[in-house]
C-alpha cells in the first residue's frame, strides 16, 4: 500500500463542515513586491507550503487553528510546490484546513527558482517556510514545521511595538 493515498484519505476525511473555496492568487514574476507593498508597515506572517510536501500537509490544519484564535494576524498563505499544481486541489487544502479566508497564492510560473530568488536569493526551495516580517520590514525566517507558540510570541511582541 503506498503511502500517498493513505495520507490524502486521512486529509479528506478531516474536511471541516461548511469549508469554502479560498480566493487564490496567481503568484508569478513580480508578485513579491506587490506583496510586500501592500504589507509595507503592517507585521505579516508569511508561510509557504506545498501540496507535495508532507509535513505541510500535517501542519496545515494547526495554521487554520491559529488563524481562528489570532483574528489580529495577517496571514499569508503561499503554495510553493516546485510544479504548479491544479489550484482546485490547492483550494480544497485551504478549504479543509480552516484557511479559505486567509490571503491565499500559488506559484503558477514554471520557472519557480525565479520566484524564489524574488523572494530570497538564499532559499533553496525547502517547505515548508514561514517568514515573520516587522513593521519595519524585518525578516525573520522560521525553516521547516514552524513552532507556532514561537509564531504566537512574536505577533504578542508586534502588538507592544
Amino acid at each position: 500500500m503506498k503511502r500517498r493515498p493513505l495520507l490524502l484519505a486521512l486529509l479528506l476525511a478531516v474536511a471541516p463542515a461548511g469549508a469554502q473555496a479560498a480566493d487564490l492568487q496567481s503568484f508569478s514574476r513580480g508578485s513579491w513586491s506587490k506583496l510586500r507593498a501592500a504589507h509595507d508597515g503592517q507585521p505579516t506572517v508569511v508561510h509557504f507550503w506545498g501540496l507535495t510536501c508532507a509535513p505541510c500537509l500535517v501542519e496545515m490544519p494547526e495554521w487554520g487553528k491559529l488563524s481562528g484564535e489570532r483574528p489580529d494576524m495577517r496571514l499569508v498563505m503561499i503554495a510553493a510546490d516546485p510544479v504548479p499544481q491544479d489550484p482546485a486541489r490547492v483550494n480544497d487544502m485551504l478549504a479543509r484546513a480552516d484557511l479559505a479566508k486567509a490571503e491565499n497564492w500559488a506559484f503558477t510560473d514554471r520557472f519557480n527558482e525565479r520566484l524564489r530568488y524574488e523572494i530570497d536569493p538564499a532559499w533553496a526551495g525547502e517547505l515548508p517556510r514561514t517568514l515573520l516580517i516587522d513593521r519595519d520590514g524585518k525578516e525573520t525566517v522560521l525553516a521547516g514545521v514552524a513552532d507556532l507558540a514561537e509564531v504566537r510570541a512574536w505577533l504578542d511582541a508586534q502588538k507592544k511595538r
